[in-house]
């Protein structure tokens, strides 16, 4: 008998694109964590200066007399985290058509949860906050990071159905999409008309490309990158251009796959005539059989698919690791931490990520099954539905980047919202874990 080492029997194992979209996100929770520790060990030991220098290091780029200039830390929120809001456009685009999001009967429960877990903590946040110097933080308390909720479901393992996992994703996703909005729209300090209006041109091409059925990558990744350029360059945050062109990659496949099997079935006929040699060399011609098979599968796939399964290892071992060093070390003084929580900022992110998510998803889905308008996901109870409520609590990752364009420029707002973002997460992420683990029962 062969024995197999445990990453290859991981290979040998077939995932669904749900189970692949879980087994990304617990991933990428598993190393934010990580990063957000070493991070915050580094923003508070003799090595802070050279990790604050590290990011304020400025990196150009020169064409001549064009000249595109910013710091490391500019780079990774502006232009890395573009991927990730391609991703996250990508996950949107295939939720609403094909996923969770395609059927309303299903769909309902978690679209209404997640409004509720935005538009409350807003409301809360601004109660807190109203006539302050940090009321334009708003947007910062709506943000779910959809890695670090899916992680500690996972952890839970049997006791949550993938109902309620399903739910759980559903809702986050929605939840990406109104935070796409809010950045969009209230984010934006000034507009340029005429690189907005070259975007548009872009993503016009984008969808010409779509519509004449160009399945080729390569072509939306040129058009896509002038689309970024030009949406950096119209004052809206850049990393919209990866949500904005996710919408225009063709999620259809070229070719249906109601030949594929007999197709392949037939090639595999022929690979097989021919006898391995001593060497275990390939003949010419099975080369040639593998490459056809090859296209073949590429044919019945999607380039969305394609993207978003070779994005996602990149973006969760890259993209967001970097996100978090760059964001999460902040330096704490625990002399001064109490008199930091309690400024309105602070108070009004820990109040709209715990309270508010918790009124939000639970009171909205609470609402909506009792007036039969939405039904509980499959072997789900209403006490997990509050466990997952206060999993809407854990803001990270979108709530540090909504606080960095929200405070602007004013380090000490930043400081109190990074706290805020980080005491409610680690509080909700807790909790959630202890709730859902031994009060909450499955149906």
């Amino acid at each position: 008998m062969k024995l197999y080492a445990p990453w290859e029997k991981a290979f040998k194992r077939i995932s669904t694109p749900f189970e692949h979209f879980i087994h990304a996100q617990t991933t990428t929770g598993k190393i934010l964590m990580f990063m957000t520790i070493l991070a915050l060990i580094l923003a508070n030991t003799p090595l802070s200066e050279n990790y604050a220098d590290l990011f304020h290091t400025k990196v150009d780029f020169n064409v001549g007399s064009w000249k595109l200039s910013h710091t490391i830390h500019h780079w990774i929120n502006d232009g890395l985290m573009t991927l990730f809001f391609f991703i996250i456009g990508l996950e949107i685009k295939r939720e609403i058509l094909v996923g969770e999001l395609s059927n309303i009967k299903v769909a309902i429960l978690p679209i209404l949860a997640a409004i509720g877990g935005m538009v409350f903590p807003a409301l809360i946040y601004l109660g807190i906050n109203a006539n302050e110097v940090g009321a334009g933080g708003w947007g910062i308390p709506m943000a779910t990071d959809i890695a670090f909720a899916i992680s500690v479901l996972v952890l839970l393992g049997k006791r949550v159905s993938t109902a309620l996992v399903a739910f759980l994703v559903a809702l986050a996703i929605v939840d990406d999409l109104g935070a796409v909005l809010v950045i969009a729209i209230f984010y934006t300090d000034q507009i340029h008309m005429l690189p907005l209006v070259l975007s548009g041109v872009t993503f016009l091409i984008l969808i010409v490309f779509n519509r004449f059925g160009i399945h080729m990558i390569l072509p939306y990744f040129i058009v896509g990158a002038f689309m970024w350029f030009f949406v950096l360059e119209s004052g809206v945050h850049a990393t919209i251009a990866g949500v904005i062109a996710a919408m225009a990659i063709p999620l259809k496949p070229k070719q249906t796959s109601l030949n594929f099997s007999k197709d392949t079935k037939k090639l595999l006929d022929d690979y097989d005539k021919y006898p391995m040699c001593e060497s275990h060399m390939l003949h010419e011609n099975q080369k040639a059989i593998l490459t056809n098979i090859q296209d073949r599968i590429n044919a019945v796939g999607s380039p969305a698919a394609r993207l978003e399964h070779g994005l996602h290892l990149p973006v969760a071992l890259i993209v967001i690791p970097l996100f978090a060093l760059a964001n999460a070390g902040i330096a704490i003084d625990f002399n001064s931490i109490g008199g930091v929580i309690i400024e309105p900022i602070s108070m009004g992110i820990i109040a709209g990520l715990i309270l508010g998510k918790v009124i939000g998803i639970f009171g909205v889905s609470w609402l909506a099954i009792k007036l039969k308008i939405a039904k509980l996901p499959d072997q789900s109870s209403m006490s997990q539905i509050f466990g997952v409520a206060l999993l809407g609590g854990i803001g990270f990752t979108m709530s540090i980047f909504i606080a960095d364009l929200a405070f602007l420029n004013t380090p000490e707002l930043i400081f109190q919202a990074k706290i805020g973002i980080l005491s409610a997460s680690l509080f909700a992420g807790i909790f959630g874990f202890l709730w859902l683990k031994y009060v909450a029962k499955k149906n």
